[in-house]
């Protein structure tokens, strides 16, 4: 039996490898937990991930779920360094980013969305890449001050995934979800908030006590309501999301094949800045 299914105390708590588990007066609190590299997604990062969104979710006991980072970050995003997933490549030696994203990451956030109970991502830092898609996936967020968002793609190549072509989009509009995607730069919180990008802002100092008076009303709450509520909104915004998300994977599958992405990862790397030749 997985470890978290087997908790059964009040206050129970449960750590896979790279996220920690907890449960306390009904508030779920997931926390990726690889702050060395601020919370950037390897192959067990989303594995856990994967295992802890679906245990909370199918808990009844979990009124409200908490999404945040251990340390100084939400997440950076992929992480390009770790070579823990050189299993998932194509024949041709590239990275199967089709099998990742529609084996690991697609059910992680389409299992957010579907999810019967309120979601907050607790921005305690950057949210960058893959790191802002799981914000984004969520019904609320919070953010540090000094927090920022940064939809990343396209300084290694490639395109917006994990669903951020979508929720972008529907949260700021047009025009800011592509200058997001086509520019790469960052959004810092007090922005975030004004776009419409995020909920609420708190100074750092009071960021804690912020995010557990919200989730103490969330889980307090009128669960059925909450979960109604969502299912509402999926079917008005997000009724396409699983197409999306498939054209996600087939473009991003594409990307992965180019010189630009194999420039802008050895650039990332060497921490330079990247020569696209647009090929």
């Amino acid at each position: 039996m997985d470890t978290v299914l087997a908790m059964t105390d009040p206050g129970r708590r449960s750590a896979f490898e790279t996220v920690n588990l907890s449960l306390d007066a009904g508030v779920a609190r997931i926390e990726l937990n690889r702050p060395d590299s601020m919370n950037a997604w390897n192959r067990q990062l989303g594995l856990d991930l994967l295992a802890a969104v679906r245990s909370v979710a199918d808990d009844d006991e979990a009124r409200a779920v908490l999404l945040t980072g251990a340390g100084r970050s939400f997440s950076s995003g992929a992480d390009l360094k770790d070579m823990s997933g050189r299993d998932e490549v194509t024949p041709g030696g590239r990275p199967d980013v089709r099998r990742v994203l529609t084996e690991r990451y697609h059910p992680i956030i389409t299992g957010i969305r579907h999810m019967p109970k309120p979601v907050v991502a607790a921005v305690n830092g950057p949210a960058v890449g893959i790191g802002l898609s799981l914000a984004l996936a969520a019904d609320l967020i919070v953010a540090k001050e000094s927090a920022y968002f940064l939809l990343a793609f396209v300084n290694i190549g490639l395109v917006p995934d994990g669903g951020s072509s979508l929720f972008v989009p529907t949260r700021v509009g047009m025009a800011r979800a592509t200058e997001m995607a086509m520019l790469g730069e960052r959004v810092p919180a007090r922005t975030a908030l004004e776009w419409g990008l995020i909920n609420r802002v708190f100074a750092d100092e009071d960021f804690d006590e912020g995010v557990a008076a919200l989730m103490e009303r969330l889980a307090s709450g009128p669960t059925r309501s909450y979960a109604g509520t969502k299912r509402q909104l999926n079917n008005w915004l997000y009724a396409r999301m699983e197409e999306q998300l498939e054209l996600e994977a087939d473009i991003q599958s594409e990307m992965v094949k180019t010189a630009d992405f194999t420039e802008g990862v050895r650039a990332f790397i060497e921490k330079r800045e990247p020569r696209f030749s647009g090929e």
